[in-house]
């Protein structure tokens, strides 16, 4: 009964070991992949005009 107790725990502990090792090889190629276009695959986003409001005018008051 105490070997099948042991023989649990360590199945267990290999999973987590295992899942954990899978979400981090996962995590690497999310981070370190080829994320952004090449010259075969045509950018799907274009360019981001910036343009800055126009500045107030002031106006001079007779006094």
């Amino acid at each position: 009964m105490a070997s099948e107790a042991g023989s649990g725990a360590a199945r267990e502990l290999l999973l987590v070991l295992a899942v954990a090792a899978l979400g981090l090889a996962l995590a690497m190629v999310a981070a370190f992949g080829p994320w952004h276009p090449t010259a075969d695959d045509p950018a799907r986003v274009g360019l981001v005009e910036l343009h800055s409001p126009p500045e107030p005018t002031v106006e001079a008051t007779a006094g």
